[in-house]
């Protein structure tokens, strides 16, 4: 069964600024022309024109039409989660704690919450070949009521730990990341000391609001980590590391 044809447009298109047909600020065909290229309604070729402009390649000036926009060369899509982001794979994971705790300054800071507002604390350690190659600690607003259940916690990445009672739709990442020195805890539970640095990310999840429902880090150590990233103007093939 052949593509839709509203994606034979984008990809016609495409291939025509990709291969410098078409150029940074040059206007693209009309609607109506497009409409007598394809033989589609004015809806087919808009929904084409729709999926361009999100993917980056066009741009609409009211009253004018559609032009090739200028490609933002420093912008990358990160693929990142903490149980792929390893050289080699996560055999296992042991699940250090799961409690209910205080919140600290800083974990009141990073999730918006009062003073008196409950936490879950999760702490795991991602081990290959029964070494352990990552640390990762998550905070989530408590609230009574709320199961938690441990052999769900196990194995999942942290938008599945907060997606029980909402969609993983509705919830967006910011990532921070940063090379530092180990702190004793840190040293004990990964088997290594003060002079290897390690690979922390830190991820704040929030929901459709922006308020955030979950804060973290991953501390990853130096020789078993990656992240991958593409250009967004180029195939998910031609990788970036």
């Amino acid at each position: 069964m052949g593509s839709p044809i509203y994606l034979k447009i984008v990809e016609d298109i495409k291939s025509k600024i990709n291969s410098g047909e078409i150029k940074p600020g040059d206007m693209i065909k009309s609607e109506n022309m497009l409409c007598d290229e394809f033989d589609v309604s004015r809806m087919t070729v808009r929904k084409s024109l729709t999926v361009l402009a999100s993917e980056g390649y066009i741009y609409s000036v009211p009253g004018k039409g559609n032009f090739v926009n200028e490609p933002n060369q420093d912008k990358y899509i990160l693929y990142f989660n903490e149980m792929t982001s390893l050289e080699g794979s996560v055999e296992d994971t042991q699940l250090l704690d799961v409690n209910i705790i205080k919140p600290t300054m800083e974990i009141i800071f990073h999730l918006q919450i009062p003073e008196n507002k409950r936490v879950v604390l999760i702490r795991r350690v991602f081990l290959s070949d029964d070494n352990p190659v990552a640390y990762d600690v998550k905070y989530i607003p408590y609230y009574r009521g709320m199961p938690i259940v441990e052999k769900e916690i196990h194995y999942a990445t942290f938008p599945e730990i907060v997606a029980k009672k909402k969609s993983l739709f509705a919830i967006h990442k910011e990532l921070k990341i940063k090379v530092q020195k180990p702190d004793e805890e840190i040293q004990d539970i990964l088997n290594i000391d003060v002079t290897e640095p390690v690979m922390a990310i830190e991820q704040r999840l929030l929901d459709e609001g922006n308020r955030p429902i979950g804060w973290g880090v991953t501390f990853f150590k130096g020789d078993f980590f990656h992240l991958q990233a593409v250009s967004t103007f180029v195939d998910q093939g031609n990788s970036i590391y």
